[in-house]
């Protein structure tokens, strides 16, 4: 059985369709309670990190930089866990990836989903 993996913002609305959803931003999105976001679980060990998500800004023009620098990021032994984690639930479930930015398609849930659904490998998309 072939899982279905997808990304969409935390304010979006709750799809039958999501599957396991994963909040996978490092801080908690403002104005969101806790009670109401309707996910699985908080994976912020999969995020980018502080230093990297202050560079990028979620400018659209240092998108292609920033998928390289978090997929070189992931490569670092201390997030192996977290990484075995989110393909273990993607293998097992249909998966949506959650996050408070608002340009989905330039974010990191967008690179993980990505990745996950292509080869898993950590190389660059290049």
């Amino acid at each position: 059985m072939e899982t279905h993996i997808a990304y969409r913002g935390i304010r979006d609305r709750p799809a039958r369709s999501d599957g396991v959803r994963v909040l996978v931003d490092r801080v908690w999105p403002r104005g969101i309670r806790k009670e109401d976001a309707h996910l699985d679980e908080w994976l912020r060990e999969i995020a980018p990190s502080t230093e990297l998500r202050r560079w990028y800004r979620h400018e659209p023009e240092r998108y292609a930089e920033f998928r390289d620098r978090y997929l070189a990021e992931l490569r670092d032994p201390r997030r192996q866990e977290a990484i075995r984690h989110l393909r273990s639930l993607a293998r097992a479930h249909d998966m949506t990836l959650l996050t408070a930015t608002r340009d989905i398609d330039h974010s990191q849930a967008a690179v993980l989903a990505r990745w996950l659904a292509g080869d898993g490998s950590l190389k660059s998309a290049g």
